[in-house]
């Protein structure tokens, strides 16, 4: 589930009231080693003046330990700096080999544990710097244990647009519910397909300006297609160049079987989310939607793709198919794996998408204070 970031501790405290330590903790996660910590800590150790440890570990950037020498040799203020004594040298080189080690047990950012009244029988537990009940397992030790996680995420576009409508309900004196916004704004999807959307969720990087530029987004559905096609799958499997030709008008859509064009059409002939390939694994080899999802997950690995190609092929002959059309389908499928979005979780993502390219078009000094303020996304402040 995802929530506002800065309120992220609330929706804990909440969870917690609820549900009781007893049956609900936070998961953790082992803090290892890096620059700054194992400055501090070996300085420390090696009895050195506390004031000159603290300068020399805020004068790191946030690195690896194993990279403290050359930081040393290649940053031009600490090769000029008063650190470059043999005493420094033996701590920089104790440093690096602290590298990756476990400092302590430390909060997990999102991970939650559930469970009926047994939890403490099941995991250790003890408290976290914030007062959180805290499973000592991490992520890895609960998924292996079989116990039920949930991840609450902190999402700061959500918070930058909390902001943003706190903002205009200031000056303005009227709050804009973007929930009942309609979807079908034209200045919002003028914003869009002008590119202009840098501090827009998921659509700023240059890939996707890009993309939304050759698309030109005119529905909601649109967006949810423009964000599962920007995902490693279809762009592997060379799946875009197609949708956008035939987006476009300049060449048909193209389907690999007359049989696949129910589950293909609404995207140009192309394979772009997880429910299609359950429909073309389906069609193709005549198993049912829920066995074609168990394909679709042993596509992850390259062990399950060996063992879903020695089923597929002989499933996908014996139903008529030429091997010609066998084989493409079965290039697209394996590209694809499971890099993909299912659909669900696609137009999850368009929703704050288009809410905040709303925001940016109607109300956009309100939205940029609440991005400034949260700071989402890839690109410094001065840029936005």
């Amino acid at each position: 589930v995802d929530v506002e970031s800065a309120r992220r501790t609330e929706v804990y405290e909440r969870i917690l009231a609820r549900y009781g330590g007893e049956r609900c903790t936070c998961v953790s996660m082992m803090d290892t080693y890096r620059a700054r910590h194992g400055v501090r800590d070996v300085g420390a150790a090696l009895g050195m003046n506390p004031g000159d440890v603290d300068q020399l570990a805020k004068s790191f950037p946030h690195i690896r330990a194993n990279q403290v020498r050359q930081a040393m040799r290649d940053l031009p203020e600490l090769r000029a700096s008063s650190f470059n004594t043999p005493r420094t040298q033996l701590l920089l080189e104790l440093v690096e080999r602290l590298d990756g080690l476990p400092r302590h047990i430390a909060l997990h950012p999102c991970g939650v544990l559930l469970s009926d009244r047994t939890l403490l029988d099941r995991t250790p537990v003890e408290s976290s710097w914030l007062g959180f009940p805290m499973s000592q397992f991490d992520k890895d030790d609960v998924e292996a244990l079989g116990l039920l996680k949930l991840d609450v995420l902190g999402i700061r576009m959500q918070s930058a647009m909390a902001y943003a409508v706190e903002q205009v309900e200031a000056v303005d004196g009227h709050r804009p519910d973007i929930d009942t916004a309609p979807r079908d704004d034209p200045r919002t999807f003028e914003l869009i397909q002008s590119t202009k959307t840098l501090g827009c969720f998921q659509i700023e990087s240059p890939g996707q300006r890009e993309l939304i530029g050759k698309f030109g987004p005119e529905s909601f559905e649109d967006l949810i297609t423009d964000i599962s096609l920007f995902r490693p799958g279809p762009v592997k499997s060379d799946m875009i160049r197609p949708f956008l030709h035939a987006r476009q008008g300049w060449q048909e859509a193209t389907y690999l079987h007359e049989d696949l064009r129910p589950a293909l059409e609404q995207t140009e002939g192309v394979v772009v989310f997880h429910e299609q390939v359950l429909m073309v694994v389906a069609v193709m080899t005549g198993c049912t939607l829920a066995e074609a999802d168990e394909v679709r997950r042993t596509l992850g690995s390259p062990e399950g793709q060996e063992e879903v190609r020695a089923w597929y092929f002989p499933a996908a002959l014996r139903k008529g198919y030429d091997l010609e059309v066998v084989q493409q389908v079965w290039e697209v499928l394996e590209a694809f794996a499971s890099f993909g979005f299912c659909k669900a979780h696609a137009a999850a993502f368009a929703l704050p998408t288009y809410q905040s390219a709303w925001l940016k078009a109607h109300h956009p000094a309100a939205f940029l204070a609440g991005v400034l303020t949260h700071d989402p996304g890839m690109y410094p402040k001065r840029l936005i």
